[in-house]
């Protein structure tokens, strides 16, 4: 296959998986926004959205990092080499996920209290906020069980793509997030939105009910959704239990590593969570601070929404491109062909990058319109403007974990997954520091964006190694051509930006007190006017990669037509 033949087969499957993507991140938005309108972005949303974030958070420390990256290969070689088409070995995996995650999972609902006790800060222990307190331990109690739900769904997410059938995990989440949008709308009925003077307030059992039953409904959906796939692509399963010389052991080593590496993200995500608890409980039991409560303060629900937001390019182009190269960068280095895997590697990461760079360049002149547009309701009517700040700062940080996240996908292909881990030692352990210090001087308002700051600082050294040492083991990585494109790209995206940015202070709207309608508007046009004027840049300085995205988009459009 010829180098742009195979850079737009590439292109074409993420793009189906993009097309997936992007319809459940567009319904996930709907949700977040009702849930802003809802519960607000103070103490008050960060008690639902810290119980909610958890069993996802324990599910990839407990089992994500197995199921993610060393699964895959070991379902498409046992589909590949034994007789059965990998059935026995595909029965086994499942039989085996579903007793570990059925025990993991009863035990964390009993043991709820204390698993609350290491995210939340230090300042729930007030007596003042200890029904707070509750109203969290009682959301984790609801949320929990999708501890399973979120295992089998990507194990089965899996077993599916190990067989090539790469959409339906990328369209199931849409389920999910229909059912949480019906769930929102019927307690934004119910209960009606969030007083202003209330953001500190707990919830009362009805309300625990609705809202973490509601989020556990949605997961259960996206795993019953995929068994008719499964059922379709022939994948038949009966329990097994005879484990032993299976071959898993070899899975289980392989994973070792991949475990101890999720292991230590979510430590240092753990510490990031626990610290942004406290930058709204520090101002709910007004420590000091007597103004009303739900004064400016920014907390998980602000880091959290803003992290979502900016990792929608990563989700959408990164994620997707990463995906479909996985299984061509693991045939090349099982053919021992270092210097294919590194051109295949190389020209992805441009790629990536040609997306991803003006994208955090255009951030500042888009966050406050867009921050207005998506959160400006009800309940964050007038607290959007928290949002702002952390939008913009996660802007380079996206740009290095792009760059570290494409790297890694070589370490894989190459098996050395223990060289990921020491690097993501380095990254958790920069995060973690950085954090600590910058919080402990922060105001509560500063609270997120002083954790941006630590993400982005953390990741600046995660690529740098990443690359450095994957660089030296692939005997190069093409790095005068990516500096080359590198400048360039800065240029094209920096002008590009820079006349937005004039355009910007021209367009009526850029006081407080703007409407959504003209915030809209100006995100369209000051997003369309950066986007032509980088594109038109770009050609003219010849930066063929942007070329490519552009011309993969308009194909899979003309293809729509076509086939409509």
């Amino acid at each position: 296959m010829s180098d742009a033949g195979e850079s737009r087969g590439v292109l074409t499957s993420s793009a189906v998986m993009a097309g997936g993507t992007v319809v459940s991140r567009a319904s996930g938005y709907v949700r977040n926004v009702l849930l802003a309108a809802a519960i607000g972005n103070g103490l008050h949303a960060d008690l639902f959205n810290i119980g909610n974030t958890i069993p996802n958070m324990l599910y990839i420390l407990l089992a994500g990092g197995v199921f993610n990256a060393v699964l895959v290969p070991q379902l498409v070689r046992a589909q590949r080499d034994d007789p059965d088409g990998g059935e026995a070995y595909t029965s086994r995996v499942i039989t085996l996920a579903l007793l570990f995650l059925g025990v993991v999972t009863v035990l964390l609902v009993v043991a709820a209290p204390l698993v609350m006790r290491l995210y939340l800060n230090g300042a729930y222990d007030a007596p003042a906020l200890a029904a707070q307190r509750a109203s969290a331990i009682a959301f984790a109690r609801y949320c929990l069980p999708q501890v399973f739900f979120y295992g089998m769904f990507v194990l089965l997410g899996q077993v599916l793509n190990a067989r090539g059938r790469f959409g339906p995990m990328m369209w199931a989440p849409i389920a999910n997030n229909a059912i949480s949008v019906a769930v929102l709308v019927l307690y934004l009925v119910w209960f009606g939105d969030l007083p202003h003077h209330q953001g500190c307030a707990a919830y009362t059992g009805t309300q625990e009910l609705v809202l973490g039953g509601g989020a556990t409904l949605g997961i259960v959906a996206q795993v019953l959704i995929l068994i008719p796939v499964l059922r379709a692509a022939g994948v038949g399963f009966r329990p097994r239990f005879d484990f032993r010389g299976s071959g898993l052991g070899h899975t289980l080593r392989l994973g070792i590593w991949t475990v101890l590496f999720v292991v230590v993200n979510q430590v240092a995500y753990t510490v990031v969570v626990r610290l942004a608890s406290g930058g709204t409980a520090q101002v709910a039991c007004g420590q000091g601070h007597h103004h009303h409560a739900g004064a400016s303060a920014t907390g998980y629900t602000v880091y959290a929404a803003a992290f979502l937001f900016v990792m929608v390019p990563h989700a959408i182009v990164t994620v997707s491109l990463a995906t479909a190269i996985l299984p061509r960068l693991s045939a090349k280095a099982a053919a021992g062909d270092l210097a294919g895997l590194a051109g295949t590697l190389a020209s992805t990461l441009r790629t990536a990058l040609a997306v991803v760079v003006p994208f955090a360049l255009g951030l500042p002149l888009l966050a406050y319109d867009a921050a207005k547009v998506l959160f400006g309701y009800a309940s964050t009517s007038a607290t959007f403007d928290h949002y702002v700040p952390s939008m913009i700062l996660f802007g380079p940080g996206i740009v290095f974990f792009t760059v570290h996240y494409l790297m890694l996908r070589g370490f894989y292909a190459l098996e050395l997954n223990r060289t990921v881990f020491w690097i993501q030692c380095a990254i958790g352990l920069t995060n973690v520091v950085v954090a600590v210090v910058l919080v402990s001087h922060a105001t509560p308002a500063q609270t997120s964006p002083a954790l941006v700051i630590a993400y982005g600082a953390s990741y600046l050294l995660g690529s740098v190694t990443s690359y450095a040492m994957l660089r030296r083991r692939l005997g190069g990585l093409e790095t005068p051509r990516l500096v080359r494109f590198g400048v360039r790209l800065l240029i094209a995206a920096g002008v590009a930006a820079g006349i937005t940015a004039v355009l910007r202070h021209l367009l009526p709207g850029g006081g407080d007190d703007v409407s959504h309608v003209l915030a809209a508007l100006r995100v369209v046009v000051l997003g369309a006017v950066d986007v032509v004027l980088f594109v038109a840049l770009a050609g003219l300085m010849r930066i063929r990669e942007v070329g490519t995205v552009v011309d993969t988009i308009l194909r899979r459009q003309r293809g729509r037509h076509a086939a409509s």
